[in-house]
């Protein structure tokens, strides 16, 4: 029984290869079928084309992960007990990276001839756009791991990284200035409830042993836009950002906006290994 996994659906078949003298192997069979297999010895379950392309669609524009994407063939499988389909999600995992190298190969113009892949010849150079996307997480067995792509793209290879490391030195830079607070004599805080948080602020950094607070140093506080309007009228003249000299046009809410962007990045890399 061959397990093949298609966009649609996880499939069970029985799979008869020919057995005639000058046949190719079963991998190549089934290759030329339009399917690429999860292992290349005793084959068992093997992954149509348009699967692994529609993956890396995925991937690379909805941000979803091997898992993630996995599951929802499960779930399209058998609807009621999604459990109960086989977890080939490793073996995705795998083949995906093989695959998106085949991919790049192809690109890259090594698909019609044999040719050596030089450093770097899998990197797409483009001089009006650069387009690199963060999707390394640390291996939990970094040696059981199996480079594809070692230095043949934008990243240095492994070997050559060492030897850096082996001969590189150190160098601690003496710094000429040392009164780097010299300019800053006065901070804008942002805070919910800064209204009753910045009462006793100076108390609980002069009663601290570790804390410390430059005398010249002026605070002053403020409350984000969104959230003074909860506030009493009084705090509203006195903390929103609209009323305090120097300030410009902010809402308070910096970190808050960046969480899309970052967001992004975590639902990609979530469950995704080095290339």
């Amino acid at each position: 029984m061959t397990k093949i996994v298609a966009k649609s659906r996880v499939h069970t078949h029985i799979i008869k290869y020919c057995t005639c003298p000058e046949a190719a192997t079963a991998d190549i069979q089934l290759f030329n079928m339009g399917l690429f297999l999860a292992s290349f010895i005793e084959p068992k379950t093997a992954f149509i084309f348009d699967v692994l392309n529609d993956f890396i669609l995925d991937n690379l524009k909805c941000r979803t992960s091997v898992m993630n994407y996995y599951s929802k063939l499960r779930r399209m499988t058998m609807s009621i007990f999604p459990h109960l389909v086989l977890d080939h999600y490793q073996e995705l995992m795998r083949v995906a990276r093989q695959w998106w190298k085949l991919k790049l190969l192809k690109w890259n113009g090594f698909n019609h001839e044999e040719k050596e892949v030089r450093l770097g010849n899998l990197a797409f150079f483009c001089l009006a756009y650069g387009n690199f996307k963060a999707e390394h997480l640390h291996a939990t067995n970094p040696a059981d791991e199996v480079s594809l792509m070692d230095s043949c793209g934008f990243k240095v290879g492994n070997a050559l990284y060492k030897e850096h490391l082996a001969i590189a030195k150190d160098a601690m830079q003496h710094l000429e200035c040392n009164n780097h607070r010299a300019g800053i004599h006065r901070v804008l805080t942002f805070y919910d409830v800064n209204c009753q948080y910045h009462k006793h602020l100076q108390d609980c950094i002069a009663n601290s042993l570790l804390l410390k607070m430059h005398e010249e140093l002026e605070i002053t506080p403020s409350i984000r836009l969104w959230h003074v309007h909860g506030h009493q009228d009084s705090c509203y003249v006195k903390y929103a950002s609209n009323f305090i000299q120097g300030t410009a046009r902010i809402d308070g809410k910096i970190m808050e906006t960046l969480w899309p962007m970052a967001w992004e990045l975590l639902t990609k890399n979530n469950a995704w290994i080095t290339k």
